[in-house]
């Protein structure tokens, strides 16, 4: 078959091997379960477009070694199931009716949801198992194996991924290698595929040209680093507005970005900060980093080199605020539990991924001993890996959780420096008003300036405003912080008028 001859041709040692797993995956399914009690869904996208070519040899093969003969018919009889939606793209459609006449594929059309179709199916047809093209890093891949039965509250029947375990390379590899016929989307800049209503090509494709105003975009099999193939893919955000009242009385509409608060939290893992070793001089520059694009900070905890530790606290913060950072116990060391608290933390498992063990093999070379596998575990199904040309390993981004690996504050600028561009390209920050902030001096004591700053904070409470002092000899600061400028003017004015004239002084 050409699939095969295509691959045993090939110098891709790497696309070999996934192609001998996938195919193995297949004629296990072929030999457990008969041909009329196994389909395949197909979407017309280039994972499943992959699968039905490899479905092919599989198929092929496995008549071969059960007529013992090399004379198998060409004919392709498993059944192919295909969602059809009003949402989808007129490609897609199109692809997939062209491949179904090219392939002859027994063609069963749903126009339900995808759960209700396939209750219909199985009422109707001895379906035990469907082959799918799940891979991890899909929303749907998290606990998946290569075989593993529906979830609860889904009709019965048997999850068959044979390409599970490829990335988004080796599913370029092989269409172009095997030069199979793939959705003419894929040659407009789109990645990843949903609907007409959240996909659009993806931005890190996109050519620049001074002589037009027309945006093109480079095929899909260009893209640098297939973690973020689903860059694509458009956040259903609504539209808010939110009002205000400016000084002058006159109602004004304003971006609901311009006032509204993202919060985030630091987590720092080390046994050395808690023991007093050493100093965390990360998480204070975090917080300045985080105020100065208009995000609130809610905690910075320290939490020991535990994975209990690390995944009783990230599972707090995770779900009490909109992003958490989280650096230290990252590496190849017994003390390095960070990646396997996270994990534990989402109720996932740590699984090797190739595109990391590539970056690390590619930045530690002959330093890697051993099971090199150990050091690109990350968390299964909910891992995006954040590239940039200037970090020699990409970040690790899970969910709302992203792991920074520095280890100092000079590497913490450059970390963060390569984040605030890719927030700017790929919307993987909310980019806000940055906080602004005034500072007072004032040598009375505490107790006559306590009630006044009290009713200060009760006629402001749209700003932060906090005191300290350096020492308990040094001048009391009051420390004014809030989005709006004269806003913090105001207050710093209230705050004056309510002692003589002098006792407060603006410290530059």
């Amino acid at each position: 078959m050409e699939i095969a001859k295509a691959i045993r041709e090939s110098d891709d040692k790497r696309l070999k091997t996934k192609y001998n797993n996938a195919i193995y995956v297949i004629q296990r399914a072929l030999a457990l379960y008969s041909i009329e009690e196994v389909a395949f869904s197909f979407n017309g996208g280039k994972d499943s477009t992959v699968l039905l070519h490899l479905l092919r040899a599989g198929y092929f093969l496995h008549k071969e070694e059960e007529s013992c003969c090399n004379g198998a018919s060409e004919n392709f009889p498993i059944r192919t199931i295909y969602f059809e939606s009003s949402s989808a793209f007129p490609e897609i459609n199109t692809f997939t009716y062209d491949t179904a006449a090219i392939y002859d594929l027994q063609l069963d059309i749903i126009r339900l949801d995808f759960k209700s179709g396939l209750e219909s199916l199985l009422k109707s047809k001895p379906v035990k198992a469907i082959f799918l093209g799940v891979r991890i890093g899909d929303p749907t891949a998290v606990g998946q194996e290569q075989f593993s039965p529906s979830s609860p509250g889904w009709p019965p029947f048997m999850r068959v991924n044979p390409i599970l375990d490829w990335s988004y390379r080796d599913v370029w590899a092989f269409i172009l290698t095997c030069k199979v016929h793939y959705c003419s989307l894929y040659d407009q800049g789109y990645t990843s595929i949903g609907s007409i209503y959240d996909t659009v090509p993806n931005g890190l494709l996109c050519i620049s040209s001074s002589s037009s105003s027309e945006e093109k975009f480079k095929p899909a099999y260009l893209l640098s680093d297939g973690r973020l193939e689903r860059a694509g893919r458009v956040k259903k955000i609504s539209p808010s507005v939110c009002v205000r009242v400016p000084a002058d009385g006159v109602l004004d509409a304003v971006d609901s970005h311009k006032n509204s608060t993202l919060t985030a939290s630091a987590i720092a893992v080390g046994d050395e900060i808690l023991f007093g070793t050493t100093e965390d001089q990360l998480g204070p520059s975090l917080g300045r980093k985080l105020h100065s694009i208009g995000w609130s900070v809610s905690q910075n905890i320290v939490v020991r080199n535990e994975v209990d530790s690390v995944a009783e606290e990230v599972e707090r913060q995770k779900s009490s605020n909109d992003m958490v950072f989280i650096y230290g116990g990252v590496g190849p060391l017994h003390s390095d539990v960070t990646l396997s608290g996270v994990a534990k933390a989402f109720g996932v498992r740590l699984a090797p991924d190739e595109e990391f063990e590539e970056h690390l093999r590619h930045h530690i070379g002959d330093q890697c001993i051993g099971d090199r596998n150990e050091m690109a575990q990350l968390p299964e199904g909910i891992t995006e890996l954040l590239h940039h040309e200037k970090l020699p390993v990409p970040l690790i981004k899970c969910q709302n959780t992203i792991i920074l690996t520095a280890t100092n504050v000079t590497e913490l600028d450059q970390e963060w420096e390569c984040l605030i561009e890719l927030a700017r390209s790929s919307g993987l920050l909310t980019l806000m008003e940055p906080y602004v902030s005034k500072q007072l001096s004032t040598t009375l004591p505490d107790v006559e300036v306590a009630q006044p700053l009290s009713n200060l904070c009760l006629e402001f409470p749209d700003l932060y405003i906090g005191c300290y002092r350096k020492s308990r000899q040094e001048p009391l600061i009051v420390s004014l912080k809030g989005k709006d400028q004269a806003r913090i003017e105001f207050a710093m004015e209230a705050l004056c008028k309510k002692f003589h004239s002098g006792a407060f002084f603006e410290i530059m």
